[in-house]
């Protein structure tokens, strides 16, 4: 990530109003009646999902015409552009169409194919995590705006871990995260893009995911970083545009590199 590089306002001020948008779409049809279709990945899909990410899509135009975005339901645009938006207006859509609350709203703004701004925005539960290059993470909830941080944790073994579903792994990576796993103190499924706010907050100590696309796990890079966490790639590799959606989100540096140790050894 460009961390030399100090996100504008104008920029975080834009993002938390798309998350805004797309809160007020989404939220009229939580727990209504929906109409649910089949994606080609067999990933479930509904109106609020695209509604909300057409009236994202239609703000970033209108403020920057010349940033590129890419988003999980209407595709790309202008991806050659030095600053693209990440957008995915309901992460967690299994859990929205089951009436759980437990979803969120990822948006995330990268420079020359970095993150340098995200925001995880939690529609139902009032929360949300804002990071970005140059200023610390805010967690914002009912009771105010504070600064989110990460807790030590420097070993495996006193760890807690959560992932979305052991399910999403491919057969030759599940080996890989369980072993991770089973040195945990304590590990946790289900949370989707939950997680990496709790890890932000120093609630739980790391998240290992895969198959995810961009807009899965780009916002939650500039969040990590600013509360004092690391979020790579498998190999521990920076993240961005074209990396592969293998993840580590870890609070400690520490528990990063034991972490990556154990899944390439």
């Amino acid at each position: 990530m460009s961390s030399d590089f100090l996100c504008p306002n104008e920029f975080i001020q834009l993002g938390e109003k798309l998350c805004d948008t797309a809160q007020d779409v989404i939220l009229k049809h939580f727990r209504q009646p929906l109409d649910i279709e089949g994606k080609s990945d067999d990933s479930p899909v509904t109106i609020a999902d695209r509604n909300a990410e057409s009236a994202m899509r239609d703000l970033i135009n209108t403020a920057y015409p010349d940033h590129g975005i890419v988003g999980e339901e209407h595709g790309s645009e202008k991806l050659d552009a030095e600053f693209v938006w990440a957008l995915d207006p309901i992460d967690g859509t299994r859990s929205f169409i089951s009436g759980h609350a437990i979803f969120g709203t990822l948006v995330a703004l990268l420079r020359n194919n970095q993150p340098i701004m995200g925001i995880l925005a939690m529609p139902v539960l009032g929360e949300r995590w804002v990071g970005a290059t140059g200023h610390k993470t805010l967690f914002k909830d009912f009771r105010g705006i504070t600064e989110a941080t990460t807790r030590d944790c420097a070993k495996l073994s006193d760890a807690t871990i959560a992932t979305t579903s052991p399910h999403l792994f491919k057969e030759d990576e599940f080996p890989k995260f369980d072993r991770v796993r089973k040195n945990t103190k304590m590990s946790l499924f289900g949370g989707d893009c939950y997680n990496y706010g709790l890890v932000s907050s120093g609630l739980i100590d790391l998240t290992v995911e895969a198959g995810m696309g961009v807009y899965d796990f780009l916002a939650q890079v500039p969040i990590l970083t600013g509360a004092g966490g690391i979020m790579t790639d498998w190999e521990g590799n920076a993240l961005g545009m074209y990396s592969d959606g293998k993840v580590i989100a870890a609070g400690d540096v520490r528990l990063h590199q034991e972490v990556c140790n154990l899944i390439n050894q």
